[in-house]
């Protein structure tokens, strides 16, 4: 049986590396580009492939090169394509993304195909979610059906974790059904309208979602770690200190693992050292889902971290 159902977008990337981010109306020379598979959805059902869960994917393709290419990706990684719908009125999503010397990027999407991930077209594919015990969304799908997702993990007994990103305003019926809720410190500032700046108030914008029905919220902070608040306390766990090369995909590495985790019934103190390291790690490496490690090299990175 199947562990985790993960419905959302699926990409290919386009990415230059060069040496600093262009400003407005500037061309940077000098880059280095490559090539590779993307979408935040795809993303982080291949980082919780490579970790050891079992993977089932929804979403949709174009009926062109890059949405084979995207079918012959998720086969090598042993995640069933049954659920990869095929639209051929529509493009393979895009992704566009330029990254400096430190590793900060910036990223153009054009959605494609993803859009055409209608609640009707989802519904035929049902069935998925009754092999599952968490199901995994994020935000770049139509949000009707990231909502009927929801709603349907609810009807089949699943723990839902919504990644709200990219950042949009989000209904308080929607976050009802939301068990665990991922934002980054940008995006619970956008959903709450209280700045982030580290664990404090990262807490306190974690509590204004509480209040509009979220069960738990875990803030990823980027350097400084996340931080776990479900409306009784507030536990941080600090971030794992690496060589950042490009920071692309660290956010899905992190929610791909906690998903794992989450399956193999961890709690806190497993799950979120686990989802730390595998970001930490992916930061190490070029790309999206070129970056995420293995099982075997997230538990070798932890063991030289014990004293």
């Amino acid at each position: 049986m199947s562990r985790l159902l993960v419905v959302g977008s699926a990409n290919m990337d386009f990415t230059v590396a060069v040496p600093t981010l262009p400003r407005e109306g500037q061309t940077v020379t000098g880059g280095t580009y490559y090539g590779s598979h993307g979408g935040k959805g795809a993303n982080q059902a291949v980082a919780a492939r490579r970790l050891g869960a079992q993977v089932r994917f929804l979403g949709c393709i174009g009926s062109d090169p890059q949405g084979e290419e995207i079918v012959r990706q998720f086969a090598t990684e042993g995640i069933p394509t049954d659920g990869l719908i095929r639209d051929s009125g529509a493009a393979t999503g895009v992704a566009l993304i330029v990254v400096d010397a430190e590793g900060r990027n910036q990223i153009a999407v054009a959605s494609g195909a993803n859009h055409c991930l209608t609640p009707v077209a989802a519904r035929a594919h049902e069935m998925l979610f009754t092999t599952a015990s968490i199901l995994l969304c994020q935000l770049e799908i139509p949000l009707e059906t990231t909502q009927w997702a929801l709603a349907t993990g609810r009807e089949h007994g699943l723990r839902t974790i919504l990644n709200p990103a990219p950042a949009q305003p989000l209904p308080d019926a929607l976050l009802s059904l939301v068990d665990c809720l991922t934002p980054n410190a940008a995006e619970v500032e956008h959903l709450s309208g209280i700045p982030v700046g580290g664990p404090e108030s990262a807490a306190a914008a974690a509590q204004h979602l509480l209040l509009r029905g979220v069960k738990r919220v875990i803030v990823t902070l980027g350097a400084q770690g996340a931080l776990v608040c479900d409306g009784k306390a507030a536990m941080h766990y600090p971030a794992f200190p690496v060589e950042a090369v490009d920071t692309t995909g660290a956010g899905d590495a992190f929610n791909g693992a906690l998903a794992v985790g989450l399956v193999a019934g961890g709690g806190w103190q497993e799950v979120l050292p686990l989802a730390n390291a595998a970001a930490a790690l992916a930061c190490t490496k070029r790309g999206a889902q070129s970056s995420f490690p293995s099982r075997a090299e997230v538990e070798a990175f932890l063991r030289k971290l014990k004293p």
